[in-house]
C-alpha cells in the first residue's frame, strides 16, 4: 500500500487558483477512479473533479472554503500496489503559538496534536478541581435611604385598550393616580397626563442597535469579473449611444410564438427576438464583432458570432456565450438560450462555454431597469443592453397611442467601431425589434 496525493490541477486557461466549495467524500471513504471527489471554484466556473486513483482515502489536505494554488496536494489516496509520492524537502516552520491551531503544511496536511477536530467535537477534558478557598466575608453595604414606594407595572388596572393607548403616547400608567374608587385608569386619564407638561427630566429615546457590517470575501468568479471589468473600462475607450424605438411588433410575436406548439416547453421572451436581431445586424455589419490584438498590431474581424448572454449568478456575474449563433434557427436559438441561462445559474458552465465570446447582450430590463452604460466584455468590440420594455404613449401612425416601448444601448471600443459604424449597427439591431420579419428573414 501507498500514500498517493492528488495535486490541484489547472482546469483550464492557466488559471493559479481556485476555491474548495466542498468535498464529495470524507477520509476512510473508498473510491473509483473517475469518481467525483470535490468540487472547486475557479476565477471562470465550478467544476467537479474527478479521482485519478482508486483506493481508500486517508487525508483530506485543504478545508472547504479555502483558497489553493495550482499544484497544491489537496487529498490523499491510499493506493494498493502503488510506489508512494517522494516527499518534498519540508521548510522549517516557525515554534507556533500555544493558543494557536498549527497551520496547514502544503504536502504534509494538517499536523496531528491534541486539539484535533475530534476532540473538540466530544468537548474538552475536565480539569481537576483546584482546592477550596474560604472566600472572605463580604464588606457589610453602606445603608441607603428608603426609596419612595412605587407601583408596580403588574398592579395598574387598565383595560387593554387603555394600556394600548398609553403605550402609543408613551404615558407610564404607573404615574397616574386613578380617580376611580375600583383603581381602573380611564382613557381620559391618560390622556390628560399625554397632555400635561413634563415635570421631571425628558428620558432619552431608545436607540436602536444598528446591524453588524458583514464582510465577504473577494475571490473566484467575483474575483476575476472585478479584474476584467476594470481592464476593460481602462484599457478600451468606451462610446455608448441610446436609441429608444417601439417594440409592440416583438410583443405581438413573442404571445403567437408561446401559443404554438413548437415553441410552448421552452422559454420566449423578448430576448430571443433581441439576440436574433442582433445576429442579423453583425451580419450586415461584419465589422463589429471584432476585437484588438494589441500584440499584432491588428484588428481581428470575428468569422462567428459567439454570442454572449450576461448572466447574475449566486457567484457573481458570469457571461457564457452561444458558439456560432448566426447557424442556428429561432427555435435552436431559444433552446440554446434556456440551456445556458440555466446552467449559469446552477454554477456549471463550463469552462468553453465561458471564453471566446464575440459580442455580448446584458438584459437589464428583467430587473426593470430602463437602461444602462453597459462595460465591454474583455476582448470584444460591443455589448448591447437591452432595456425594460414597458407601455407608454407613443405617437403611432400620426396619432398619439400606447404602446410597447423599450430603450436599447450600445457600448463599443472607439479603437475599433468609430461612431458611424456603432449608430448604423444600433439602428439595424433597433429595426429588427420594431420589425421582427425584417430579423426573421
Amino acid at each position: 500500500m501507498a500514500i498517493k496525493q492528488f495535486r490541484l490541477p489547472d482546469v483550464g486557461e492557466g488559471l493559479t487558483e481556485a476555491e474548495i466549495l466542498g468535498w464529495s467524500v470524507a477520509v476512510g471513504d473508498v473510491v473509483k477512479v473517475n469518481q467525483i471527489l470535490v468540487e472547486i471554484e475557479t476565477a471562470k466556473a465550478a467544476v467537479e473533479l474527478p479521482s485519478p486513483f482508486a483506493g481508500t482515502v486517508s487525508g483530506l489536505l485543504v478545508e472547504a472554503g479555502q483558497t489553493v494554488d495550482v499544484g497544491t496536494p489537496i487529498i490523499e489516496i491510499e493506493v494498493a500496489g502503488a510506489e508512494p509520492d517522494p516527499a518534498p524537502a519540508k521548510k522549517a516552520a516557525p515554534a507556533a503559538e500555544p493558543a494557536k491551531r498549527e497551520p496547514v503544511l502544503v504536502g504534509y496536511g494538517v499536523a496531528q496534536s491534541a486539539t484535533t477536530r475530534r476532540a473538540r467535537k466530544n468537548g474538552p477534558v475536565p480539569a481537576a478541581p483546584a482546592p477550596a478557598v474560604p472566600a472572605a466575608p463580604a464588606p457589610a453595604p453602606a445603608p441607603v435611604a428608603a426609596a419612595a414606594p412605587t407601583v408596580a407595572p403588574t398592579h395598574v388596572l387598565a383595560k387593554p385598550l387603555v394600556r394600548k393607548l398609553a403605550k402609543d403616547l408613551g404615558v407610564d400608567l404607573g404615574t397616574i393616580t386613578p380617580a376611580r374608587e375600583d383603581g381602573v385608569i380611564t382613557r381620559e386619564e391618560v390622556e390628560r397626563a399625554a397632555a400635561a407638561p413634563a415635570t421631571g427630566p425628558i428620558a432619552a429615546p431608545a436607540v436602536t442597535a444598528l446591524a453588524e457590517d458583514r464582510r465577504v470575501p473577494i475571490k473566484g468568479v467575483r474575483k476575476a469579473t472585478a479584474a476584467a471589468m476594470v481592464a476593460s473600462a481602462f484599457t478600451a475607450p468606451h462610446v455608448t449611444e441610446f436609441l429608444t424605438l417601439d417594440a409592440t411588433r416583438t410583443v405581438e410575436l413573442v404571445e403567437r410564438l408561446r401559443e404554438q406548439r413548437e415553441y410552448r416547453d421552452v422559454k420566449v421572451s423578448p430576448l430571443l427576438i433581441t439576440a436574433l436581431s442582433l445576429i442579423r445586424a453583425v451580419e450586415k455589419y461584419p465589422e463589429i464583432n471584432a476585437s484588438w490584438d494589441e500584440a499584432a498590431q491588428e484588428i481581428v474581424i470575428r468569422g462567428s458570432v459567439n454570442l454572449g448572454i450576461a448572466a447574475a449568478t449566486p457567484r457573481g456575474l458570469v457571461v457564457p456565450n452561444i458558439k456560432a449563433a448566426e447557424r442556428l434557427r429561432l427555435r435552436q436559438l431559444a433552446d440554446a438560450l434556456a440551456q445556458l441561462t440555466a446552467t449559469a445559474r446552477e454554477g456549471k458552465t463550463p469552462l468553453a462555454d465561458l471564453t471566446g465570446g464575440t459580442i455580448t447582450i446584458t438584459n437589464v430590463g428583467v430587473f426593470g431597469v430602463d437602461t444602462g452604460t453597459p462595460i465591454l466584455n474583455p476582448g470584444e468590440a460591443a455589448i448591447l443592453a437591452f432595456g425594460a420594455i414597458k407601455l407608454q404613449p407613443w405617437v403611432h401612425e400620426g396619432e398619439v397611442k400606447p404602446r410597447w416601448v423599450t430603450t436599447l444601448a450600445l457600448s463599443f471600443d472607439h479603437r475599433l467601431v468609430d461612431g458611424e459604424l456603432g449608430s448604423r449597427f444600433l439602428r439595424e439591431v433597433a429595426r429588427g425589434l420594431e420589425d421582427p420579419a425584417v430579423a426573421l428573414l
